[in-house]
Formats: structure tokens, C-alpha cells, sequence
């Protein structure tokens, strides 16, 4: 027999963190086990972003997205002040260099408006200057509401308040087969067996095979793809005060390189948005054959290659040439040079994708008469996470009949 739980959470970053705390809020009694692979909490795609909580400017009205984030935002600051997590309400620009970006920027301002962004305002490049002197822009978008922090110290601080109410966090602990019953699911790992009542689905970049393996339905596959980041000189981070964003190409759910203030003491530059080999692939070296055979079989990353080939040679071309990606960052600030730039980290996005080559960009969650699966959570995933989690937990109480 294995060990028995009322609630299995597969993943421990940030989101299945907080689906557990606020389980353990509403339910006091509930016998909850957050199983996570690696050594730590929030060892994949949250330990490995850039820490920016954002306001809510990008998403479209109406979306879970833009539900999520502006309370998200505020939640994520109160907590951060609470538990003495550092912060910093840095604000953030994004720039237009050219006419033809001007009608873009003009729509993430109605999209901020109607999200109820604080202060959001267009500038010129007389008021661009007071908040970024060195950059060059002939219109922006600065939302000082937006802000940064430490999403790793955020995740481990749930999981002291998961634990203090009673919840396991079960380390070291892979998940390799799930076998659903009548009366719950067998969870098997290489760390021994769990009987779980219920399952919420956390897993990230591996969301998508746990939920293949309960045998749900779903039509999407986890794309991987790696954001590699070059690091700003100690005596050149003054060209930067808080966090510069160009405007980002509507197609695409990425948001194109930009400068990071981190709150950790030094300056971002970067992502890219290449095709990673691994679905952890942090580094360009890393292969997994079963990884990247599973991509090239899934007839969805096909599509996006014949619709997106030339963005994607693009961005093999900015992380194989630093010159090109520092062409890019002169965009924004004409005084960076390729000497400015050190080699930085990388995360990598679980991109889920559909069989037709839809590249989701909302929320995905689905619900079983025992499992909540979180299929697909982009940014702004971090910044709402006491927000998604709260919603989760409600959804599980809902479909498991918790109440």
C-alpha cells in the first residue's frame, strides 16, 4: 500500500505551491502532498524567470489573463511585504521607435486602460528621458505600477505556510506512472507509491504528459522554448533604471528582448525565443532524443514552423551571433555594445500548442471528476500566482466536492 492522500498536487513551483496553500486555507483538514521531482521548490520555469511582476498591459480585456493579473499584481506586492521579500516598484517603459509601431503601442494602452493598469500614460521622448535617460524612443508606454522580485523566495515561502498547515512537500520524487480508479489515482514514482482521492496537475513544462497519462483528452503538446539572457557589465548598469521593453509583435506570444532590473542586483538583457532540444533545456547543449523525437512527431509544431520560419531563423541567428543580438538591444539604448554584455541564464516557456499549430496564449484548465490539469499557464503566471491559486483551489473544491 502507498502512502494515502486526499489531494496529490504534481508540481512544485509557484502555481502548485499556492493551489496548496489556499486548499489548506479553505480546508483545513484536508490531508494535502505536493510531489516535486527536483531538490528544491521552484526548481524549473519559476526559478528561471525574470522576476517581473507585471501590471496588465499585454493581455486582451476579458481573458483569464487579464482577470488575473492586475489583482495579481497587488496581491504579489502585499505578500511580498509581509513576509519581507525584497521588491522594487522599478516601473517599466515600453518604446516605439518607429511610426509604424505607434498604432501597437496605442492598443496596449487601451488594453492597459481597460484592464485598470495604475498611472498608465504615454510619453514622449522629453518625459522618456526623466525616466531612462539613455534611451531612444519617439513614443512610450511607462506603467510605473509594474515592479520586480524574487519568484523563488515567493515559492519557498509557500511552501513554509503549506507545510505549516499541515501539508507534505515531497522532494526528490518523480512521478513516472499514473493509473486512475474508480475510488481516486495510483500515483507511482521512483520515491515509493501514492493513493490519491484527487490530483491538481501542476507540472509545467511536463502538464501535458501528466495529463495524457490520466488519460484526458486535452489536444495540445508542451513546445519548448529556451530564453537565453546576457548579463549588463557591473559598470555599465547604470544605462539602465528600471525595466525597457520594445513593443511586441502581436502574433506572437512573446514579448522580444528587453532590459530587466533584478532585483537580485544586477541587469538583464534578453530573451530570445529559440526551439529547445530538452523540455529543460537551460543550456544550448542540452538534448534529450525522446524530448525533441516528441516535438518533430506532434503535427502542431509543424504548422508554426511552416507559419513562423523566418521568426525562428531569426532568433537561432540572435543566440548563435552576439552582434545581432546586440544590434537589437541598440534599438533601445544606442550605447550598449557587445563588450556591455556577459554571458547571463536562461528559462525555458512551456509553450503549449495545438494539433492545428494554434500557439495557446490564455490560461488552459481542465477539469475531471478527480483531477484539475493546469495545461497551460504563460506569464503572467508568477505574477497572479496567489491569484491562480485561489482560483485552482476553488475549482478543486468545486469538482472534488471539498465543501
Amino acid at each position: 500500500m502507498g502512502e494515502s492522500t486526499d489531494v496529490a498536487i504534481i508540481g512544485g513551483g509557484i502555481l502548485g505551491l499556492s493551489s496548496a496553500m489556499h486548499l489548506l486555507r479553505e480546508h483545513p483538514q484536508l490531508k494535502l502532498t505536493v510531489i516535486e521531482k527536483g531538490d528544491d521548490v521552484a526548481g524549473q520555469q519559476t526559478g528561471h524567470n525574470s522576476g517581473v511582476i507585471h501590471s496588465g498591459i499585454y493581455y486582451r480585456p476579458g481573458s483569464l489573463k487579464a482577470q488575473f493579473c492586475v489583482n495579481g499584481r497587488s496581491s504579489m506586492v502585499e505578500f511580498a511585504q509581509a513576509h519581507d521579500i525584497p521588491y522594487d516598484r522599478c516601473g517599466k517603459l515600453i518604446i516605439a521607435n518607429r511610426a509604424e509601431e505607434l498604432p501597437r503601442l496605442e492598443t496596449l494602452y487601451e488594453r492597459g486602460q481597460a484592464n485598470g493598469v495604475e498611472g498608465l500614460e504615454m510619453v514622449g521622448p522629453e518625459r522618456i528621458a526623466e525616466i531612462e535617460p539613455h534611451v531612444t524612443a519617439i513614443k512610450a508606454l511607462w506603467s510605473p505600477a509594474t515592479a520586480i522580485v524574487d519568484f523563488s523566495a515567493v515559492t519557498r515561502e509557500y511552501a513554509t505556510q503549506v507545510r505549516d498547515a499541515g501539508g507534505e512537500v515531497a522532494l526528490n520524487t518523480r512521478v513516472t506512472a499514473l493509473q486512475s480508479r474508480a475510488d481516486g489515482t495510483v500515483i507511482e514514482t521512483d520515491g515509493g507509491e501514492f493513493e490519491a482521492k484527487h490530483v491538481i496537475n501542476c507540472a509545467g513544462l511536463h502538464a501535458d504528459r501528466i495529463a495524457s497519462m490520466m488519460r484526458v483528452e486535452h489536444g495540445l503538446q508542451i513546445v519548448p522554448f529556451r530564453g537565453e539572457y546576457y548579463t549588463l557589465r557591473k559598470d555599465r548598469e547604470d544605462l539602465v533604471r528600471g525595466l525597457i521593453y520594445p513593443v511586441p509583435d502581436p502574433d506572437l506570444p512573446f514579448l522580444g528582448v528587453h532590459f530587466t532590473r533584478n532585483v537580485k542586483g544586477y541587469v538583464e538583457a534578453g530573451p530570445n525565443a529559440v526551439l529547445a532540444t530538452a523540455r529543460e533545456g537551460y543550456r544550448k547543449r542540452d538534448f534529450d532524443l525522446g524530448d525533441f523525437a516528441e516535438t518533430l512527431r506532434f503535427p502542431g509544431f509543424w504548422r508554426v514552423a511552416a507559419r513562423e520560419w523566418r521568426t525562428g531563423l531569426n532568433e537561432v541567428n540572435r543566440s548563435l551571433r552576439k552582434s545581432v543580438f546586440t544590434r537589437d538591444l541598440q534599438k533601445m539604448i544606442p550605447e550598449i555594445v557587445a563588450e556591455d554584455l556577459t554571458t547571463g541564464g536562461a528559462g525555458v516557456r512551456a509553450q503549449a500548442v495545438r494539433r492545428d499549430g494554434t500557439l495557446l496564449d490564455d490560461f488552459a484548465i481542465e477539469r475531471t471528476a478527480h483531477a484539475v490539469h493546469v495545461l497551460n499557464a504563460p506569464s503572467p503566471g508568477a505574477t497572479s500566482s496567489l491569484e491562480i491559486g485561489k482560483h485552482i483551489a476553488g475549482l478543486a473544491s468545486e469538482s472534488f466536492s471539498l465543501n
